[in-house]
């Protein structure tokens, strides 16, 4: 990660909801030899547990969620509010089916040992997250059932990961 230097996550002065919201950022998840990407507007950033965390939703139905399953550690990417089209893309395609790395022009690069996992040259902030706890959305957890109306007709639920951020980069 040449182009990166490591910094510390509160340091970070940007606005997340700005940041998760309005820009999104690639949720990626794997190791060189493979690995997926998807892009997510809902997220969070906060201290659970006496740790720096990273609060991540992804649905059943996406193929990320099968990486991070798998491994330890993944990534959050931003990228500033530049390249939307490419995390469009990310978003409605699936890797399963697509090859989302030759269809963006994104560079993937893997961060420093012992953290296997991966980023993308593009981005402008990367944490490093370690997976802490996971937990899948129900209905019957839900207090406001309208939201399950307006954001789970199809029975697409999350499931919610909570990682320590190990380390946070900034492009140079």
């Amino acid at each position: 990660m040449n182009n990166f230097t490591e910094i510390k996550i509160e340091t970070v002065n940007e606005s997340f909801f700005n940041k998760i919201g309005k820009q999104w950022m690639l949720v990626t998840a794997g190791n060189k030899e493979s690995f997926n990407t998807m892009t997510a507007s809902w997220g969070g950033i906060g201290v659970l547990w006496n740790m720096n965390t990273a609060f991540s939703f992804i649905r059943h139905s996406r193929y990320t969620l099968e990486f991070l399953d798998k491994n330890d550690y993944y990534t959050l990417s931003f990228f500033g509010g530049k390249y939307m089209k490419e995390l469009t893309f990310c978003g409605r395609n699936s890797g399963r089916d697509t090859d989302k790395i030759k269809e963006t022009g994104f560079t993937p690069v893997f961060p420093d040992s012992p953290y296997d996992t991966v980023t993308f040259d593009e981005a402008e902030l990367v944490l490093v997250c370690r997976k802490l706890y996971k937990q899948a959305m129900t209905g019957e957890c839900f207090v406001d059932k309208s939201l399950i109306s307006n954001n789970y007709s199809d029975n697409d639920w999350h499931e919610v990961f909570v990682g320590e951020i190990v380390k946070a980069y900034k492009k140079i």
